[in-house]
């Protein structure tokens, strides 16, 4: 399986995605291509569970990426039938350290009507009260993910089909949840009453897909075709979606950072392209911080759209300072203690002849423990550079996210601890700013910039302002903010 990355180490990381498709020939093909598209938002494992009228419900779970395991026609042979769903994860809730198979998604469960499979991308909230109460009533979990506890729940309803089990199951659960299922005959797509996560549908011929992004609809060349509302279940039987709204209406959440980093810039989110966001919040930074320099440079990739957008704004000419080494998907060579000292510099190389004697503005996607921005802070400079500038499209990351996101404790988040001043001290960087929250906002299309009394994106990991509740995470001691702070 892919080992830890020196560079990515220090991003906040999306758990996993899902897609699923239903009414076209092979169907566990359609779904590895998806799951490729969606690579970036899990590289620890995948799975994948089909449906084939003859042989019934088959599935594989590998550890590692998608074109490393589900490329392989004998095991492609093993998963036959014109129904499909999949998932890619990182370990968000479920084991830490090393990953164990049985946490991998899709997970399967045999009910009296027929089986059911399920891929979730988000995080339950109450998981830890659900599974106390569900193992006091004889439930036997195989999994440490909270993911489980929807098909335990399920098991446990006394609706009459499958679908209205799984409403049943998903209105005990709190926190973010989009999720995909399947049973013999329907492929179904859930999300949550705020829309914390993304979920989207497409149309592939006379068949149908769902998607945590429209990326994904592309490479099976698949018309995209809307987004699924916030709270909204759909229920796709041959060629029929039918829509029904288990849940109280509730004024919509939508992660922000999907915005900013998770998703992929080919992707459209709430009808804008997530590049053109990306570099509108550059536009902003440029508005709000802007400062005398040479160059602009993004650390790359994910603080290309924005240094584009910095650029065009200021017209200080866009470089590529860093160059990315594009083929160190895993350790090539055994990770000595000195090949572990040299950290990003596997990854990231500065362009020597275009840094030396200039004055630099780099900007990145976010600040978490600050770690790697001062690794590269040293490379920008041991290359010769006069000033180094960092500018950062997005707010201080302050909170820890409880909705599907790998976040730090936070003590171990550097804008937990410290001012924008303090850190740019810490970093030793000539100035440091951040893209403000309103000037956010601005950049997602929100002209007025943020709603402080009813918020409109999920912005708790820069506010602290949880608009669920992480119940579990307060059991064990989580502080929520005070009015003070």
């Amino acid at each position: 399986m892919p080992t830890t990355d020196p560079f990515d180490d220090d991003k906040l990381r999306e758990e996993c995605g899902i897609f699923g498709v239903v009414g076209v020939t092979d169907a566990a093909n359609f779904v590895t291509l998806g799951l490729h598209a969606l690579q970036h938002r899990g590289q620890e494992a995948g799975g994948i569970v089909s449906h084939d009228a003859e042989q019934g419900f088959n599935s594989a779970r590998r550890f590692g990426y998608v074109r490393d395991n589900f490329t392989s026609q004998s095991l492609m042979e093993t998963l036959p039938g014109p129904l499909a769903i999949g998932h890619v994860r990182y370990s968000t809730a479920g084991s830490k350290g090393p990953a164990q198979i049985r946490d991998v998604q899709p997970f399967f469960g045999e009910f009296s009507m027929g089986g059911a499979a399920i891929a979730h991308n988000g995080n339950i909230t109450n998981a830890d009260a659900l599974r106390r109460e569900l193992i006091e009533r004889g439930s036997i979990f195989q999994s440490s993910s909270d993911s489980e506890c929807i098909i335990h729940l399920m098991a446990r309803s006394l609706q009459r089909n499958i679908p209205e089990r799984m409403e049943d199951a998903l209105r005990r659960v709190e926190g973010a949840f989009s999720v995909i299922a399947m049973t013999r005959t329907k492929l179904i797509g859930v999300r949550d009453p705020l829309g914390v996560r993304p979920l989207v549908l497409g149309r592939i011929g006379d068949g149908w897909a769902l998607s945590s992004e429209t990326c994904a609809l592309d490479i099976i060349g698949a018309e995209y075709v809307r987004e699924i509302e916030p709270g909204e279940m759909v229920v796709i039987t041959g060629d029929k979606v039918e829509s029904i709204r288990p849940f109280r209406a509730r004024k919509p959440r939508f992660c922000i950072f999907e915005h900013v980093y998770f998703s992929r810039p080919d992707s459209i989110i709430g009808g804008r392209s997530v590049y053109e966001t990306r570099r509108q919040i550059g536009v902003e930074l440029a508005r709000e911080a802007p400062v005398d320099a040479d160059l602009v440079c993004p650390v790359p990739d994910s603080g290309t759209p924005a240094a584009i957008g910095y650029s065009q704004e200021t017209g200080i000419p866009y470089a590529m300072g860093i160059i990315r080494n594009q083929y160190m998907g895993r350790t090539f060579i055994e990770p000595t203690e000195q090949i572990r000292n040299m950290g990003v510099r596997l990854k990231l190389n500065v362009n020597r002849a275009l840094i030396k004697g200039k004055r630099v503005i780099l900007v990145d996607d976010s600040v978490v423990r600050g770690t790697t921005s001062r690794k590269i802070k040293e490379m920008i400079l041991d290359a010769g550079a006069a000033e180094v500038h960092f500018r950062i499209a997005s707010p201080p990351t302050a909170w820890p996210c409880f909705y599907g996101v790998d976040t730090p404790q936070r003590e171990k988040l550097l804008a937990a601890t410290m001012s924008e001043d303090e850190m740019c001290a810490h970093l030793q960087v000539n100035s440091l700013r951040f893209i403000s929250l309103d000037g956010l906002y601005r950049a997602v299309g929100e002209a007025e910039g943020r709603d402080r009394k009813q918020p409109q994106y999920c912005d708790a990991c820069f506010s602290g302002e949880y608009p669920v509740e992480p119940a579990d995470m307060i059991e064990k001691g989580f502080k929520m903010k005070t009015a003070a702070e």
